[in-house]
């Protein structure tokens, strides 16, 4: 059994010094003033002097180590203990070759695949404790956004496919003409219902009320004093003399 320590260092690597002190500054206030969180690198010793985390690298494992709280890139800042392991070095060694087999330097990610997610998986696999909340906060909070950006984009590709093909079945629902409306005056209501008089109407009550009527009486009662006054105007014109 032995004692898991996390080492915890401000990001000052970017190569500016402006850049570097922002970001000093920044985790002072988000860190030491509220709590929050901030910009930071991190790295698990176990066994020994060495400190083990990761990094980007286009070829081979990122899995890395070096003396403990002496990382040359980064500004140290502080170090806890997560808990006691109870693996041998031996059983340690065995996890920390599988993590660089599984963890390559060109997967490396700064919001989803990053050094804070490798000590968090060698601390669950080492049976203690995880990382504090506020080491990675920032980059949690970074990849949760993307995700809910990218599924809000996907849901209005889908929704803008879906008004597309309504569109296309409606306009061809509203333009169409029906088989029985060319039955003859043998059937007026069959006729109607055919018409693309009757489906525009039956169109728009379906928008408005949600429901399509059962019969064509609906639409009927709505078109009546329309088609009674055709009638009458037609026997009107048959009674004119010539």
């Amino acid at each position: 059994m032995t004692e898991v320590r996390l080492h915890i260092y401000d990001v000052t690597n970017s190569g500016s010094e402006k850049t570097n002190t922002t970001i000093l500054q920044i985790n002072k206030i988000f860190k030491d003033g509220i709590g929050l969180g901030g910009v930071f690198h991190s790295a698990v010793q176990v066994y020994g002097e060495e400190e083990w985390s990761f990094g980007f690298c286009e070829h081979g494992s990122g899995v890395f180590s070096c003396p403990s709280g002496k990382n040359p890139m980064y500004t140290y800042r502080e170090s806890m203990v997560l808990g006691r392991t109870n693996f041998s070095k031996f059983k340690v060694n065995q996890i920390l070759q599988e993590l660089s087999r599984e963890w390559p330097g060109n997967s490396y990610d700064l919001l989803s695949k990053n050094c804070n997610h490798f000590c968090d998986e060698l601390c669950e696999m080492l049976g203690v404790q995880k990382l504090p909340g506020w080491v990675n906060r920032f980059a949690n909070a970074g990849d949760a956004a993307i995700e809910i950006a990218e599924n809000t984009a996907l849901r209005l590709r889908q929704a803008k496919t879906e008004i597309v093909s309504a569109s296309k079945v409606a306009y061809r629902f509203l333009v169409g003409v029906t088989s029985s409306s060319s039955g003859g005056n043998d059937s007026l209501n069959n006729s109607n219902r055919g018409s693309p008089r009757f489906q525009a109407a039956w169109f728009k009550n379906l928008i408005t009320t949600g429901a399509k009527p059962s019969s064509s009486s609906e639409v009927e009662a709505q078109d009546g004093s329309a088609f009674q006054q055709h009638r009458r105007q037609n026997f009107q014109d048959s009674e004119r003399p010539l």
